[in-house]
């Protein structure tokens, strides 16, 4: 670190137990670097916190110098908030520690772990929470913005499993958040992403998983993609909660466009196979490879799909009826898609999900019956235009038969009216919270909820 570092960042490299590495660090480019490879960002410093005291440092650093603070956990957010140019990157990374309680079935796990790293070790056990779908996926950012995953529909969402909260605050201030202790923060800690502080430490309710469930995908042409989504739609209207389906438009090893399934069910291995049997008997697929599957490999079963450096851009909304001109006009755009990379999702929602009030978390979204996600991904910079473009394209087409609502996970950056959707009628409640605990709004880079006005 060189005599060009500006001398709070020195002191507070010589201060902390942590890292902090700067643009001259020969490690600099490696640090900087996120998931998604659109995201090219330069800030000017990145200090790996070891602890909440770390942290806190660094919070108190940035509020004297007015630098803009980001926060890291996995680094996996499409729109690239958990970096930032010229400001100060707190990077939660080395913060790995995971105890497991098997007896009360409850993890405590630092906000630097990743899905891969909770679910081993969770698994070691025979016990699981609802995790993202990557491994690589951060559970601090996944959680905070509600946490769509397999086990969802049985066991609820991230944010539904979280018991309590190790929470630095913007002041400075280290807070445990529970339903009995700083409740209104808690609330908003289950959907309302990082406005709040930074989480140094979840515990989550665990449930008994695995470690062999059944899983696997089916494909079939594109050419029958109508008559499948159809199909899908009305198999999913009865399907058991212990049962999730995911569906998808994605072309093949071959070159070819094809229309998927993707079926997990959570429950014993025996008791799948007659659940699943309507679905393997649809059509002649060109796949099927369901079978037993570790839990731990289902979840890392589109990893290859999504590696990090790849240039991605995302659209999402919530649908409340997968209609026969949605299904239509998913297909007709997906027949035009202008990268191999790129596909279309819809996850089922329902089951767990749906049996929590909308007001009960910050996590509003509990009705919609699924989330269609469009995934635009390429690898040449020359390409992005027509790859946006795309994906705009196929969104606004969708919107007048699909919610405004959005899952915040899946949020770009699309300006303050998208947030508002995707906070929807919890969103002046939050803005209460943030007022409380942030009301300098130092945690604005993200899917910013300002603090409401003193008094409102």
């Amino acid at each position: 670190m060189n005599s060009a570092v500006p001398p709070e960042i020195l002191r507070l490299a010589r201060e902390i137990a942590g890292q902090v590495i700067v643009p001259d660090d020969a490690d600099y480019d490696a640090a900087r670097r996120v998931w998604n490879g659109m995201i090219d960002k330069r800030p000017a410093a990145i200090v790996r916190c070891s602890s909440a005291d770390d942290v806190a440092a660094s919070i108190a650093l940035a509020s004297t110098t007015e630098m803009s603070v980001a926060v890291r956990g996995g680094g996996h957010n499409v729109a690239g908030n958990a970096t930032c140019d010229d400001g100060l990157v707190i990077d939660l990374s080395p913060m790995k520690d995971i105890a497991i309680d098997r007896e009360a079935c409850r993890a405590r796990a630092g906000g630097g772990v990743l899905w891969g790293e909770f679910d081993a070790a969770t698994q070691n056990v025979g016990l699981a929470t609802t995790g993202g779908l990557i491994p690589s996926t951060g559970i601090a950012g996944f959680t905070l913005g509600g946490g769509l995953g397999h086990l969802m529909r049985s066991h609820g969402l991230a944010c539904d499993n979280l018991l309590s909260a190790e929470v630095v605050t913007a002041a400075g201030d280290r807070v445990r958040a529970t339903v009995n202790e700083h409740p209104d923060l808690f609330w908003a800690l289950r959907g309302g992403g990082g406005n709040f502080g930074v989480v140094t430490e979840f515990e989550f309710q665990l449930h008994e998983v695995g470690p062999m469930l059944l899983a696997g995908r089916l494909a079939h042409p594109l050419s029958k993609a109508r008559d499948a989504l159809r199909f899908y739609r009305d198999f999913c209207a009865s399907a058991s909660d212990e049962l999730i389906v995911y569906a998808g438009l994605s072309t093949g090893p071959d070159g070819d466009p094809r229309v998927g399934w993707r079926p997990v069910f959570i429950g014993p291995v025996a008791g799948g196979e007659s659940l699943l049997a309507p679905l393997r008997a649809f059509g002649a697929p060109i796949v099927d490879d369901i079978a037993p599957r570790r839990y731990v490999d289902i979840q890392r079963i589109v990893e290859p799909a999504f590696p990090p450096g790849r240039l991605n851009y995302w659209k999402a909304s919530f649908v409340d009826e997968l209609s026969d001109d949605l299904i239509d006009i998913l297909i007709e755009a997906f027949a035009r898609v202008p990268s191999p990379y790129s596909n279309i999702a819809i996850e089922p929602m329902g089951g767990a999900v749906a049996r929590v009030a909308e007001t009960a978390t910050a996590f509003q979204h509990r009705t919609p019956a699924f989330s269609l996600l469009v995934l635009s991904g390429w690898i040449s910079d020359a390409d992005t235009e027509a790859n946006v473009a795309w994906a705009r394209e196929l969104w606004e087409r969708t919107r007048p038969l699909s919610s405004a609502a959005v899952y915040v996970n899946y949020l770009g950056a699309e300006g303050d009216q998208r947030v508002l959707d995707a906070f929807g009628g919890n969103h002046a409640r939050l803005a209460q919270v943030k007022q409380i605990y942030d009301p300098g709004n130092v945690f604005r880079l993200n899917q910013n909820i300002k603090p409401a006005l003193a008094g409102s």
